[in-house]
């Protein structure tokens, strides 16, 4: 006879189905598991048995085979305990064989018989969701299972013992409660910025639209300073912006108490990152830096000391808003839908262009620094501005003066849904922003006027404006538009968004 019990392999963040199929034969003593185990996956026949003793039951003296189907799929992680534990003891009749027909099941085992939380919960509840099926999972990964939705049954023990005993009726467990992490620490405050005005505009039209922006300037002028303050402008996520995000971070663990925020992340990788530490990819493809700050913000400061290869490998993701990585065994996908910051000093001193200051090398020290980012890297960068030295007149300057983030973030809710409210009626449901609409819609909702077009036409012609930039000015001049609450993009609009598109092309 085979017992079945289901559970999942994870590919990204798709929860595949598995089914741990468990079979007791007479013959000599031995614990076979197969399916393309991984070392993770192979070491569970100890801690399953040792949780099975200090559970009070015991292994027959036969031959005992696991196999976890499909047997040409690689199955990794320690998730798998748990199934395969239930699957032994149904097989020996330890628990009814038809207890575990309605449930997808996951969970790591301790030497005692603990439950320990694993990765990939909430894919699992969703997946399990999706199937009709309930969930059976750690106690701690169980406030995290909960966002899947009210009508799921869920069970999470805290034990193996406890669990057979819910399993059998003798004591019931309370179904977990879905947390929302809520944090007591402020994000910093744009009233704190001293001067930089027209910063301060860009950071305000870039997260107006979700534009991409390239900030330049000497060490100590305020760009890390601006760029930390970017989340603090930016709106909550939306349910479903909410749902994508913690999956990834459930897949990577960082799902703290199975708790989910409404914040939108902000990743500042290191410059010493690697492609996979940045772009996803290690020996069980973990997804990287880009998809971790999906519907977030990634900060890349001091861009140029990036490795140039690794700074190009973020190009497709920027561009579709997803990271596919290929192996020669796994192709794993992983949204990767940022909003990307950068900031870098104008050469390797970092005081070029600064009155007062001559550097030796002359104009060939920025040149080289400023050539180590590629081209069709920076043409997916929609606005570049110069952040000049902060004056000792703004550092005296009181500060009571200055828009604080609450009042730039009511007007970057405004923009954003009116952009939401548009792209809705386009039939395009998933799309929230200018900046992640298609070349053919916001060339439908910019519709330019003569002026316009004319202004356009000489700044393509003058400055050799790539197809990708020409869409990408549009972008930024529909969403000014909408910062100003006017549905027609006008020539002062298309001025200001080529004024920031001629910079970069100028730099």
């Amino acid at each position: 006879m085979v017992t079945r019990v289901k559970t999942v392999a994870f590919q990204g963040i798709e929860a595949v189905p598995v089914d741990v199929q468990v079979q007791i034969a007479p013959g000599l003593p031995k614990f076979l598991l197969v399916g393309l185990p991984d070392k993770a996956v192979k070491e569970s026949s100890e801690r399953v048995r040792a949780a099975l003793v200090a559970s009070g039951l015991g292994l027959p003296p036969k031959r005992i085979t696991i196999n976890l189907a499909p047997a040409d799929l690689p199955k990794e992680g320690s998730h798998y305990d748990l199934p395969i534990a239930l699957g032994l003891m149904a097989a020996i009749g330890a628990i009814p064989t038809d207890a575990l027909d309605g449930y997808l099941v996951l969970g790591e085992l301790g030497l005692d018989g603990r439950l320990a939380a694993v990765n990939g919960t909430l894919p699992a509840a969703i997946a399990a969701h999706g199937r009709e099926l309930g969930l059976i999972c750690p106690a701690p990964s169980g406030p995290e299972a909960a966002w899947a939705g009210e009508d799921i049954d869920i069970i999470a023990p805290e034990s193996l013992l406890a669990l057979v005993n819910h399993l059998t009726g003798h004591q019931l467990a309370a179904r977990p409660v879905a947390k929302r992490a809520l944090s007591n620490k402020a994000l910093p405050d744009l009233a704190d910025v001293r001067g930089q005005q027209v910063a301060r505009r860009a950071l305000e039209v870039a997260a107006a639209g979700g534009h991409n922006l390239l900030m330049i300037g000497p060490p100590g002028a305020g760009k890390s300073m601006l760029a930390a303050r970017l989340p603090s402008i930016l709106p909550p996520l939306n349910p479903r912006e909410l749902l994508d995000i913690s999956m990834i971070q459930s897949i990577a663990g960082e799902l703290a108490g199975g708790a989910l925020s409404d914040r939108r992340p902000f990743r500042a990788p290191h410059h010493s990152a690697s492609m996979a530490a940045l772009v996803g990819g290690g020996l069980r493809v973990r997804p990287g830096e880009v998809s971790m700050a999906h519907n977030g913000v990634l900060f890349l400061d001091e861009l140029p000391e990036f490795a140039p290869q690794v700074l190009d490998g973020l190009r497709q993701p920027l561009e579709s808003g997803e990271t596919v990585i290929a192996r020669a065994n796994a192709r794993i996908s992983y949204p990767s839908r940022v909003q990307l910051i950068a900031a870098m000093n104008p050469c390797k001193c970092g005081m070029a262009g600064s009155p007062g200051h001559t550097c030796r090398r002359g104009d060939a020290c920025a040149a080289d620094y400023q050539g180590r980012v590629s081209g069709p890297f920076l043409d997916r960068i929609d606005i570049r501005i110069d952040v000049p030295a902060v004056s000792a007149a703004d550092m005296i300057a009181p500060s009571s003066g200055a828009e604080s983030s609450a009042e730039v973030a009511v007007r970057v809710e405004n923009a954003r849904e009116r952009q939401r409210q548009r792209y809705l009626a386009q039939g395009a449901a998933g799309v929230f922003t200018n900046a992640h609409a298609s070349a053919t819609m916001i060339e439908a909702v910019v519709n330019p006027d003569k002026e316009s077009q004319a202004l356009l036409l000489q700044a393509a012609e003058r400055f050799s404006l790539s197809a990708r930039a020409y869409h990408r000015v549009l972008k930024v001049a529909r969403t000014l538009a909408d910062l100003a609450s006017v549905e027609k993009v006008a020539r002062p609009h298309i001025a200001e968004a080529l004024s920031y598109r001629i910079n970069m092309q100028a730099g």
